[in-house]
């Protein structure tokens, strides 16, 4: 049987939908949006960021962060990228996929959706996003996937494949900084395979790498719960900052992992799509921060 989705009310807002097949579930906001707010075992805890202050709003003229999982456009810049999603949209479920769609930027004429299947057991989500353009004129943007986790954890990155000198003596990748990147932060340690960041409310700087890797992917691991989210990057395609396919960002309230899809020439009434594949652990435990011990308690999963 396919996973459940039903209407509920959630965080203070009336129109929400929860998708679930008794192993996991989704909070989908259809008063704001498009926006997924919990991500999480059934009756067990957020994964996700909530900001307290923020739920249940809507309408705001500004950009509100809210928490959770959004869509956004890269390059990013203003005022196209911080669109405020605080309008309805529409909500749609056919065959167990849920459809959430916002209505027209006005600002950007960029339409956006998310589209959520969930397997009918274990924690599998397929996450598919997907940006319109719907000006009279071509664009060129990257679909933009970003994920605002629960304080007090630790993402994690893994690299390409590693290799040795001198049989391999092109670079592999990029490791792309921002101008308030300061890499002692102890917030930030790294393996020969992992780049690994953690969520830290007593260091409030805000911090931030990128880089490509062709299977990308990202984790966070909070309370013996790992989420992790992944998609495929297609190798020779242009990227957004420097060639990022994937950019993890921290601050005192919240980690993010983001994903961006190829920048692409999007004509009139074209659109592009950008896939992500999401997935629970339960009982992952990382007693060293090493590859062996990563190999087997994180990438093991991916």
């Amino acid at each position: 049987m396919p996973a459940t989705i039903e209407k509920t009310a959630w965080g203070g807002w009336s129109e929400c939908y929860r998708i679930s097949n008794g192993d996991v579930e989704l909070i989908v906001t259809s008063d704001v949006g498009p926006r997924v707010i919990r991500y999480g075992f059934a009756g067990g805890p957020n994964l996700f960021l909530e900001i307290e202050n923020q739920l249940g709003c809507a309408g705001e003229p500004d950009f509100q962060p809210r928490g959770g999982h959004r869509l956004w456009s890269a390059p990013e810049q203003f005022p196209r990228t911080y669109y405020p999603d605080n309008e309805p949209v529409t909500v749609e479920v056919t065959g167990g996929m849920l459809r959430a769609e916002a209505p027209v930027e006005r600002a950007t004429g960029l339409k956006k959706q998310i589209l959520l299947r969930m397997a009918a057991t274990g924690s599998a989500v397929s996450v598919i996003h997907v940006i319109e353009n719907t000006l009279a004129w071509p664009i060129e943007v990257s679909a933009w996937a970003l994920t605002m986790m629960a304080p007090g954890g630790t993402g994690i990155s893994g690299f390409p494949p590693r290799g040795t000198h001198p049989e391999v003596l092109a670079p592999t990748h990029p490791l792309v900084l921002w101008a308030f990147t300061d890499l002692s932060d102890p917030r930030w340690s790294f393996t020969a395979k992992y780049m690994i960041l953690r969520q830290d409310a007593a260091r409030p700087a805000p911090t931030k790498l990128g880089h490509f890797n062709p299977r990308t992917w990202g984790a966070y691991l909070l309370g013996g719960q790992l989420f992790i989210k992944r998609f495929d990057a297609p190798a020779g395609r242009a990227y957004p900052d420097l060639g990022c396919s994937y950019e993890t960002f921290a601050n005192g309230d919240t980690l993010e992992l983001e994903t961006l899809s190829p920048l692409t020439r999007l004509e009139p009434g074209a659109r592009l799509e950008h896939v992500e594949r999401w997935s629970l652990h339960r009982g992952v435990q990382i007693s060293d921060w090493t590859d062996d011990e990563l190999d087997r308690g994180v990438a093991a999963l991916v």
